[in-house]
């Protein structure tokens, strides 16, 4: 049902607001979303079906890009101590991740559970109200304000009510109904085959953490930690049936045994699942008020743990804009660069992902293609490309042209001349709040001061990169901002402009990211 061109047209006015937004889905991705959305000072609620959390870790890593966004908020130390890693893989191919740029390594074992209850931490202190056992049924677009038909705990017994919000957010995952509801296309691939994951404890099994193709399929093995080992086993030629719930245990064993040799049936499951290489993307992440971000936006087959760590960048990039919009300081057509900027992303996503189903789960025939691969991959070009790729940090997004940093992730950097907590501070930290941050590098007062109509959204900083002498006029000298006089950065980490660079000036950029100055 298609309905976001309905006739009925209430007024905002006729009856109060619920909230701001509303968020469907207290996964990973709408954690995020809801926290970033209170940062900047939104009213919103979380709808989760389930009652509580369900535990249950699909995603078991953090990757580069990620472990960035986190340290741009506060978040890593609340995970406690995290152990990182450089090495990742493509298809089963081996890659090291240490040729990449990043104060960070990928987590590779931080359960999704983990994750979560971080997220939700954060954002219940921040203000969130997040309503659990709360079931969506339906929702209505009505151009001036979003309802949402709600049953608490999916009990027919218990009454429904409407909640209204000006937008609605759709983080519930593959299978979701915002994205139903709301008609958004869903065009991709059917899945051609099928893997079955148990996470097992009481036994020990050899870590295969990229995975390992064997003569009938391919196997992986990797320690979460406590005695947990999670496998995960895809029979070649083995078509995906159509399941009303996970796999038995028995099934996932005897998979392992013949494709291994070796017999799990002992061991205790703790979890168990399937998952297949359907390959989907919604045509437009955004239909009027009605948005969608995570796996509501695209599925895949999880080869590198991409899908949650996508998600988590889609609601980094959402929250700000949103916030701005219903703040009334930005133009609606801000939310417009939601889809442009992340829908390129997912796509090229989804292309690498059915590339490394291929490699992964394809026969003899693509044995040829490994090879070759495995020898560019050893090319530290080709390896880095590919590694950045998989770990979000290829991403550049259309502000403008003029210098090959623009768009791209601002570098980690040490201040000197900027101080927090009686301290030089960083880049990362003074994206704290989710707030603009324009960095002047040479203490220029004309380039501060076009800058005065925006300071209620931006934090100008003056300050120069550690180990950088002071002086007066001139970029800096070196470094990753070598050349630099000044940058914009958006809130979600982005360069929107770069002095010398831009062919914008400073205030066009602020218009076009922050709206019209006061």
């Amino acid at each position: 049902m298609d309905t976001h061109h309905q006739n009925s047209q209430p007024t905002a006015d006729a009856q109060a607001l619920d909230a701001q937004v509303i968020i469907v889905g207290a996964g990973p991705t709408g954690l995020t979303l809801a926290g970033e959305l209170r940062l900047a000072g939104t009213d919103v609620i979380v709808l989760e079906r389930l009652a509580r959390p369900s535990g249950e870790s699909r995603g078991i890593g953090l990757n580069i890009r990620t472990m960035e966004v986190f340290d741009q908020r506060g978040l890593l130390p609340r995970f406690g101590q995290i152990t990182t890693s450089t090495q990742g893989h493509f298809g089963g191919i081996p890659l090291d991740l240490g040729v990449l740029e990043s104060a960070h390594g990928a987590a590779k074992t931080v359960p999704q559970s983990v994750t979560e209850a971080v997220l939700e931490r954060w954002a219940r202190e921040l203000g969130a109200d997040i309503r659990r056992g709360q079931e969506l049924l339906s929702l209505t677009d009505h151009g001036d304000v979003v309802e949402a038909r709600v049953r608490p705990g999916g009990d027919s017994g218990r009454a429904e009510r409407v909640l209204r919000a000006r937008y609605l957010v759709g983080c519930d995952g593959g299978r979701s109904t915002v994205r139903a509801q709301g008609g958004f296309d869903f065009p991709g691939t059917d899945a051609t085959t099928e893997l079955l994951l148990a996470d097992l404890r009481g036994v020990e099994l050899k870590p295969r953490m990229t995975g390992e193709v064997l003569a009938g399929g391919m196997v992986m093995v990797a320690p979460l930690g406590d005695g947990v080992y999670r496998i995960i086993v895809g029979e070649r030629d083995t078509p995906p049936g159509r399941r009303s719930g996970p796999p038995s245990f028995d099934e996932i064993a005897d998979a392992w045994k013949r494709l291994t040799g070796t017999d799990v049936s002992t061991a205790e499951p703790v979890w168990v699942s399937a998952f297949t290489d359907a390959t989907r993307q919604a045509s437009e992440y955004r239909r009027g008020r009605v948005l969608l971000a995570g796996d509501s936006a695209h599925i895949h087959l999880p080869a590198g743990g991409q899908g949650m760590n996508t998600g988590i960048q889609d609601a980094v990039n959402l929250g700000w804009k949103l916030a701005a919009v219903l703040r009334g300081t930005a133009r609606e057509e801000l939310l417009d660069t939601y889809h442009t900027e992340r829908h390129e992303v997912g796509r090229r996503m989804l292309a690498n992902t059915r590339a490394q189903s291929l490699l992964i789960l394809g026969g003899a025939d693509v044995a040829p293609v490994r090879d070759v691969l495995a020898e560019l991959i050893a090319k530290a070009d080709v390896s880095r490309e590919l590694a950045a790729r998989v770990n979000g940090l290829d991403i550049r997004y259309d502000v403008g042209s003029g210098h090959p940093l623009l768009g791209t992730r601002v570098p980690h950097l040490e201040l000197a001349g900027a101080r927090r907590h009686d301290r030089p501070t960083t880049v990362t930290e003074l994206l704290r709040t989710g707030r603009g941050v324009l960095l002047d590098l040479e203490d220029n007062a004309v380039l501060r001061g076009r800058a005065v109509g925006w300071i209620d959204r931006v934090d100008v900083v003056t300050a120069r990169p550690l180990g950088t002498p002071p002086g007066g006029p001139g970029a800096v000298p070196a470094g990753p901002l070598a050349g630099t006089a000044a940058a914009l950065i958006r809130p979600d980490g982005h360069i929107a402009w770069l002095a010398p660079g831009s062919h914008h000036d400073l205030p066009t950029s602020l218009d076009r990211w922050f709206g019209p100055a006061r």
